[in-house]
This record gives structure tokens, sequence and C-alpha cells, in this order.
């Protein structure tokens, strides 16, 4: 038993007939757009994901003393959310 009920026999019968179908060079070129897009793909998501992080840490920087402040209030009572 192969992937979700297929074999390995029928998995090189399809194999076949899609190289009988397309031939070797396109399937060659095709893997290699395929290659080329997932990898631009890839790299798009990691830019993508580290300018995230750093628009965060420019509109959120770490402070401890801003953010002590802040949980000090909230605990004895005075921050301005409750005043209202």
């Amino acid at each position: 038993m192969g992937l979700g009920g297929i074999s390995v026999w029928q998995l090189l019968i399809i194999l076949l007939i899609v190289i009988v179908l397309f031939g070797t060079k396109r399937l060659s070129t095709i893997g290699k757009d395929l290659g080329g897009a997932v990898k631009g793909f890839r790299k798009a998501v990691d830019d993508g994901e580290k300018e995230q992080a750093a628009q965060q840490i420019s509109a959120h920087p770490e402070s401890g003393d801003d953010q002590k402040s802040g949980e000090s209030r909230q605990a004895e009572g005075t921050d301005k959310t409750e005043q209202d």
C-alpha cells in the first residue's frame, strides 16, 4: 500500500504516462521553473517576516521603565482607564 491507497505500481504507471505525454525536456524545464518559484516564494515569506518583526520592534520599543510604571499603576488602581 502506498500513499492514500495508491500502490507503487500505480505511481510508476502514472509517471510513465506523464513522461510520454510531456517528454523529459519539458519535465526538466517545468521542474526548474517550479523550483525557482518555490525558492522565490520562500524568500518573499522570509523577507515579509523580517519586515514585520522590524515594524513591531520600532512600533513598540522595549523599555522596562515604561512597562513597569504602567504595571504598577494598574496594580494600584490609578490607571487612566479605571478613573474614567
